[in-house]
């Protein structure tokens, strides 16, 4: 899991001199800021911030904090990050979290939205705690519908998509998506240092994935609320939706991800998917004897 000091030398990393305007001499060796440029910049002294980055300090205020940030130019997702880090550097060790299971009223949610569009509930760390069909066939029609009702069988949207060479190859945008979903894997390591289950899951896809591995080292972290994903489905071909977020007040770890296409031809393409769902959900006929 990811230490303070590790996130600020990334970020470090990435402000160049120039683009803060700052005037410099000489030959530099590192690709970014100076420690005590850095610590200048934000009115701390550099010693305080060595031993910041370093993991020897006790701790770090918000207004330091914010500081930093605006030195580093992060943006607001980024800068929750940065606090989340610096308020959970002391917590010992990790621990094993209890099974997540959705809400009652979002199982109530999903529900209601029928089949006409695709759905998805997924949990802390990108599982698939439960899903409509048309979700289901949509996105992962090769896994078991039921896969979602035993915690351990759960289906893991960042497994899928870099472990799994189906989910791979449905996504035309599939570096896009990727690297949003290792941002937000990232934000979500930051709230929650101490889980072990999520702290197993980087480690697993670090370790069998050289593109997560490459893409968790930029250091690059966001939210997904918004965004586009381009599919070529290998039953109704190419379908483009847009998928947006629905945060849930009583499990603010639980999302409604609900999915919308974005042109007349995807529009047809879910049409076909719904029916075809449809009928799969049929009664067979009585057959005389």
């Amino acid at each position: 899991m990811e230490s303070l000091g590790t996130f600020l030398k990334s970020r470090r990393d990435r402000v160049t001199p120039a683009e803060i305007g700052l005037r410099t001499y000489g030959t530099r060796r590192v690709p970014g800021l100076r420690r005590e440029e850095l610590a200048q910049l934000a009115g701390v002294s550099a010693g305080y911030y060595t031993r910041l980055e370093q993991g020897q300090a006790d701790t770090a205020s918000e207004q330091v904090l914010d500081a930093l940030a605006r030195v580093l130019r992060l943006d607001q997702v980024e800068t929750a990050h940065l606090h989340n880090l610096a308020r959970h550097s002391a917590k010992p060790g990790l621990s094993q979290p209890p099974s997540e299971e959705p809400h009652a009223r979002v199982l109530t949610l999903l529900k209601s939205l029928g089949e006409t569009l695709p759905a998805l509930v997924l949990g802390r760390r990108r599982d698939v705690l439960a899903w409509n069909r048309t979700g289901h066939a949509l996105f992962a029609e090769h896994i078991s519908y039921e896969a979602p009702r035993d915690p351990e069988q759960r289906p893991s949207i960042p497994r899928m998509f870099f472990l799994d060479p189906h989910t791979r190859a449905m996504y035309r945008n599939w570096h896009e998506l990727a690297r949003v979903h290792v941002a937000y894997l990232r934000l979500t390591a930051g709230r929650y240092p101490t889980d072990a289950r999520l702290a197993g899951l980087i480690g697993e896809l670090t370790m069998h994935s050289d593109d997560f591995a490459t893409m968790w080292a930029t250091g690059d972290v966001a939210d997904c609320t918004v965004g586009s994903m381009h599919l070529q489905h290998p039953t109704v071909g190419a379908v483009n939706v847009d998928y947006q977020v629905w945060l849930q007040p009583d499990s603010p770890d639980h999302r409604v991800e609900v999915y919308t296409a974005n042109d007349p031809a995807s529009s047809d393409a879910l049409r076909v998917l719904t029916q075809q769902v449809g009928r799969a959900d049929e009664p067979e006929p009585l057959r005389q004897s």
